[in-house]
């Protein structure tokens, strides 16, 4: 294969030969010996929007038994918060939502965004995100500042038409990208396009920048907001001796410096025994808990009292519709309300990380154990570059290869986000020509999961299924790394 100067022609070069990689990604299928009959229905994940996993026997059954007994909505939510409430302490409380993202919605428009009321213009305010990956999520709900970044989200919404991304950002409010010290922000891609590469995050210089970028703006900063994860591709590795990421209790306190709520999204990940609010000292963690805690789709909002008040109302559970400390009933984002079997779904899947987290950890660990097996056979050059690392929070594995691009030569094909709106990120788009359903794998970084097609109906690891997956994931990485001269 040809040998490149430059990074973009190696990307030029992949996506010319975008119809050769494809033809032998399905050969390669047929080699690995993927089953006809599972081919498009089982693959690397089963905690994306936008391809579920099914629900697990215990989570299906509540929800046909609950279905069939009248049962206010009130009281389910109760339930929900007495769960949240025996595992992190009474001062903590909880608002169930229909998703992850309707979550961050109100929670920044209530707690980052001006007031609407009162004389004379509204005055501006501004939150600070870290400068790092799933931006259009945490990262989406202000006009970015410095201007230098005004375009960074720009190709995100081009789906969604002048609503994309113009309808979510909320109204006077601004959002500061905070880059991390340590972090790359190199150029890569078909779709080319600065990455977050953030493996060598230094999370007290990164605080140290953070907190000046917080005293320049202390007249308008009204939060700050990250990521929930633990691992090194997310920038989360350097931790405390109790496992907690230090990034996440410096954001904390230089929060509460300010007076300012730190907010975490944490979608890909799970309460109890993933990210701990009470260690991290977070004011509110959103969580998506269809991706990783099996639930039936919905999200869910835990935060400090104090904090929570607010949302609650916003949403219509807090007021004496039905009691002074619990309604279900009308308010601004009566819109994002979860419905019964939502409910009956969610409060099934926190039963059973609070009661049988190894129900969730055990496939963790099975699929690890597979992972670090297949990965064994990879061809060499590429297996010297990899970290791969397990995390309960987010029930999955993850394969970086950020030191593939060691010593300024050119390594393994890095697709950007971008890529993965555009069609043009090879190791999703080449999963799916092999009959595998793809994962999260752009910036470097691989995610992958129990779940869809690769557990039981009791969520445990079906080995030679995950197996098929993992052998096609590994194939495709070769074949790319040859396109890209990486390697022979």
């Amino acid at each position: 294969m040809a040998k490149f100067k430059f990074k973009y022609q190696m990307y030029k070069y992949l996506q010319e030969n975008l119809s050769n990689i494809y033809a032998e990604a399905r050969e390669a299928s047929e080699k690995i010996g993927i089953p006809t009959e599972l081919k498009g229905k089982f693959g690397l994940t089963g905690a994306v929007s936008g391809c579920p996993s099914p629900l697990r026997k215990d989570v299906k059954e509540s929800i046909e038994k609950g279905t069939n007994e009248v049962i206010p909505l009130v009281t389910l939510v109760e339930k929900i918060r007495e769960i949240v409430k025996e595992v992190y302490g009474d001062e903590y409380d909880a608002a169930p939502i229909n998703t992850c993202e309707a979550g961050l919605w109100v929670t920044f428009d209530v707690l980052f965004s001006p007031p609407m009321q009162g004389r004379g213009d509204s005055y501006q305010s501004r939150y600070i995100a870290l400068y790092e990956k799933h931006l259009h999520h945490q990262g989406g709900y202000g006009r970015p500042f410095p201007p230098r970044y005004k375009d960074i989200l720009a190709d995100r919404g081009s789906t969604a038409g002048e609503l994309g991304f113009h309808g979510k950002r909320l109204n006077n409010l601004s959002v500061y990208y905070a880059p991390l010290v340590g972090a790359n922000y190199d150029v890569h891609g078909i779709k080319y396009h600065p990455v977050p590469l953030l493996t060598n995050v230094d999370p007290e210089a990164s605080g140290k920048n953070i907190s000046k970028i917080a005293e320049r703006n202390s007249d308008i900063l009204t939060g700050i907001t990250s990521l929930g994860y633990d691992t090194p591709g997310y920038g989360y590795s350097i931790k405390d001796k109790d496992g907690t990421p230090i990034m996440q209790k410096t954001l904390s306190q230089i929060a509460k410096e300010f007076n300012v709520p730190y907010v975490v999204d944490n979608a890909w990940g799970v309460p109890f025994i993933g990210h701990d609010i009470r260690k991290t000292g977070a004011d509110v963690v959103i969580y998506s808990m269809d991706k990783a805690s099996g639930s039936s789709t919905s999200g869910l909002i835990i935060g400090k009292e104090e904090v929570m008040v607010p949302i609650r109302r916003a949403l219509g559970m807090h007021g004496d519709r039905w009691g002074t400390t619990g309604s279900y009933g009308k308010a601004a984002y009566v819109t994002n309300d979860p419905g019964k079997e939502a409910l009956l779904g969610q409060l099934a899947a926190l039963k059973a990380l609070k009661e049988r987290p190894d129900t969730l950890t055990k496939p963790v660990d099975d699929l690890y154990r597979i992972v670090l097996e297949e990965f064994e056979g990879i061809h060499p050059r590429i297996k010297q570059g990899l970290i791969i690392t397990k995390t309960y929070n987010s029930t999955a594995v993850e394969i970086n290869y950020e030191n593939t691009w060691k010593d300024d030569e050119l390594g393994l094909p890095i697709f950007s986000i971008e890529d993965m709106y555009a069609g043009t990120n090879i190791f999703q788009s080449g999963m799916a020509q092999m009959g595998i359903i793809p994962t999260i794998a752009y910036d470097a970084n691989i995610y992958i999961s129990p779940g869809l097609g690769t557990t039981d109906e009791n969520g445990q690891i079906i080995e030679d299924r995950a197996r098929y997956c993992i052998k096609g994931l590994i194939k495709l990485m070769e074949i790319v790394a040859k396109y890209s001269g990486y390697i022979d």
